[in-house]
């Protein structure tokens, strides 16, 4: 895999036209991510563009709901011949499990390959002290987001997404094949933003990550084709 393919920029805009902009602007970006945002706005049309374009996608809806409901949108989301989709760990292991199997239904009647279900461990914009005093979760934050990702994999889905600081230890305890997607990657250049645990590129790579979800610094930058293009540069140079 080359060093391009294993970072996903995210399409956060709200409008078709802002999120087709935003891909002129990169035709060299392979991977996109959909979220929230641009998905309630523009539903599924906006996947059939990046099909269309041949770009991957990381479909990152995050679902979380009773078994039967992650089921049901795990089911239809598949449909979409998508590359990844994303569920809540903590949505418990009867519905990780029946995702997985609805999953499989759903790339069926699409006619298209299965996605790979990628569980959220704990999103990065929470911190050891949120998890405590907000959420009352009792242990530290590197052992939940292990035993969140341990539960991912035992219930059969693919990999995990989780903060630069949690992938090493989750590369090793998970193994090899276990897919490891960090966001909160910064460069030493750009702006932390609302990120708590962050690394640089090359400290997230070397530490376990399959793939970067980098955002602002190059969705944000006076030119993002130069950005995108400083990022991998400074990937290639550890490779």
């Amino acid at each position: 895999m080359s060093v391009s393919d294993r970072i996903i920029v995210p399409l956060d805009v709200a409008t078709e036209a802002d999120a087709i902009a935003l891909i002129e602007k990169l035709p060299q970006v392979s991977f996109w991510k959909v979220g929230l945002e641009l998905f309630v706005s523009r539903g599924s049309e906006i996947l059939r563009i990046l099909k269309n374009r041949e770009k991957r996608i990381f479909l990152d809806l995050k679902f979380h709901d009773i078994p039967n409901t992650v089921a049901g949108a795990t089911r239809a989301a598949a449909t979409y011949g998508v590359d990844l989709i994303t569920i809540h760990a903590v949505a418990g292991r009867e519905a990780l499990k029946r995702a997985v199997a609805a999953s499989d239904e759903g790339a069926k009647a699409g006619g298209c390959a299965p996605p790979k279900l990628i569980a959220i461990t704990l999103l990065t914009s929470l911190n050891s002290r949120d998890l405590a005093f907000d959420l009352k979760v009792p242990i530290e934050l590197p052992e939940y987001a292990l035993q969140m990702a341990l539960l991912a994999q035992e219930t059969g889905l693919h990999g995990a997404v989780c903060s630069p600081h949690e992938v090493s230890q989750l590369r090793q305890v998970c193994g090899d094949n276990f897919i490891l997607i960090c966001p909160g990657v910064r460069p030493k250049w750009s702006v932390i933003g609302d990120q708590r645990r962050t690394m640089t590129p090359g400290e997230a790579i070397k530490a376990g990550a399959d793939y970067l979800v980098i955002g602002r610094p190059i969705t944000t930058a006076s030119n993002p084709l130069d950005a995108w293009e400083k990022i991998c540069d400074e990937l290639s140079s550890i490779n």
